[in-house]
């Protein structure tokens, strides 16, 4: 892809004439912050809710704490403050999180004339955030997912399930079953028997949530089984950029489950094809982000969600060479649009200590992979980054990293994963690793 592939800081004129404003105070956000320093040397102003790591106390972030930024009146007023403070130049205004890309889409038309928001319609949008529309979606287009009941409270007890236990519960509308909270509350459960899940869906509801849930049939299979496919679809709707990432390992604290912790770029055509037609048919532009399972009982990759922006992980396509902070810039600033390229060189991105990486990824072969790419330098932990390593930072990712080895020991040394013989994906073919793990 012209003009995508750069890794080192690459200082021009072009810093001169925009502003990066980032929503969101995680990893996404610091990711998608270095990729703008990487690329252009500048420093991104982010917006967050608390004073917290990784974006707080960053030397490559103009970082503001401000617990009301999710809420519309307080979102639109910092936009357009930071638009006037910087009426010469555009500003590409980037979420990193739904609620966030919500409120970029729906106060389009209420910015000033120099605020770039690269997102799609807002009924669109709102399609792809609502997990009961976007499967419906998927059926129309013929892209597999998993098998899906939908649940509504008016249902009680009274439904039948068209699938065995294991079940994955998770909601219809993510943003609005955050804001309410209850004990144990988890981004995805998995339940074991039909008592368990009419329990967690009682506390649902008890909450105050009051959308449809979706209980789906569980796809056998560890952490290796799970992808993710990131990229970019210009203002045209035509697809620019893919990299499919091959999840290792996941966080499994409660409200991390679903994170990934360890991925390894794979290369698969006809799959990135198949996502591609998927794009484009629907009009889709901006950042995506597929969260995908594979399931080895047919072979196919399965579905879970589509995000309408980068997700949290998404720094394993910048490492690998094709810097997505260009994507939206040549797009939008220079009206420069590419070809399709979709990723093939391997890179190795981690957010836990390498004890922890090398502990509980299982199959030798991948642990062998990582230790190849570790030694050739291919490798990176997106919260690394040497301009941006001051004492108190420092200190702060060594307290941090720990934390992770405390969680794994907790959470997953002593549980059972292993339910369906581990299987390796290598040059897009699969083989059973019964052995070696």
């Amino acid at each position: 892809m012209n003009n995508i592939k750069h890794n080192s800081h690459s200082l021009s004129i072009q810093n001169e004439s925009f502003a990066t404003l980032l929503l969101g105070n995680d990893i996404n956000s610091y990711s998608m912050a270095r990729a703008f320093h990487e690329r252009y040397g500048i420093r991104s102003t982010v917006y967050g809710k608390y004073p917290t790591s990784p974006c707080h106390n960053s030397q490559i972030i103009d970082y503001h704490a401000c617990e009301q930024i999710d809420l519309p009146e307080c979102f639109i007023e910092k936009v357009c403050r930071f638009a006037e403070r910087h009426r010469d130049k555009k500003v590409l205004l980037i979420g990193c999180g739904d609620n966030y890309i919500k409120l970029c889409c729906d106060f389009k038309g209420r910015y000033l004339e120099n605020v770039i928001a690269p997102y799609p319609g807002r009924e669109l949008l709102y399609r792809l955030f609502h997990k009961e529309r976007f499967y419906q979606l998927c059926e129309e287009h013929a892209l597999p997912y998993p098998a899906t009941f939908v649940y509504r409270r008016e249902m009680g007890a009274n439904f039948t399930l068209p699938f065995e236990p294991p079940y994955i519960l998770k909601p219809s509308n993510p943003i609005m079953y955050w804001q309410y909270p209850f004990p144990a509350q988890k981004k995805v459960y998995r339940l074991g028997d039909r008592a368990a899940l009419e329990k967690v869906l009682d506390r649902v509801y008890d909450s105050g949530y009051i959308d449809s849930m979706i209980i789906q049939e569980f796809i056998p299979g560890d952490d290796t089984c799970i992808h993710v496919m990131t990229g970019y679809s210009n203002k045209d709707g035509r697809v620019e950029l893919m990299a499919l990432g091959h999840v290792l390992l996941e966080e499994h604290a409660p409200r991390g489950i679903g994170n990934h912790a360890v991925i390894i770029n794979e290369y698969d055509q006809a799959l990135s094809c198949q996502l591609k037609d998927f794009l484009e048919a629907i009009s889709f532009t901006g950042y995506f982000n597929f969260d995908l399972k594979y399931d080895q009982r047919d072979n196919k990759f399965k579905v879970l969600e589509l995000n309408a922006r980068q997700g949290r992980s998404n720094y394993y396509v910048t490492g690998s060479g094709y810097n997505l902070a260009e994507c939206v810039v040549n797009d939008y600033l220079y009206n420069k649009q590419a070809s399709l390229t979709i990723v093939k060189e391997k890179f190795l991105w981690s957010v836990v200590p390498k004890y922890v990486m090398f502990r509980y990824i299982r199959p030798r072969a991948y642990r062998e992979e990582m230790k190849m790419l570790l030694e050739e330098g291919r490798f990176n932990n997106p919260l690394f980054y040497s301009p941006d390593m001051s004492l108190k930072r420092r200190l702060s990712l060594f307290k941090s990293q720990l934390g992770h080895v405390y969680k794994y020991q907790k959470y997953l040394e002593n549980k059972k994963e292993q339910e369906w013989p581990l299987q390796v994906r290598q040059g897009g073919l699969i083989r059973t690793q019964k052995e070696d793990i």
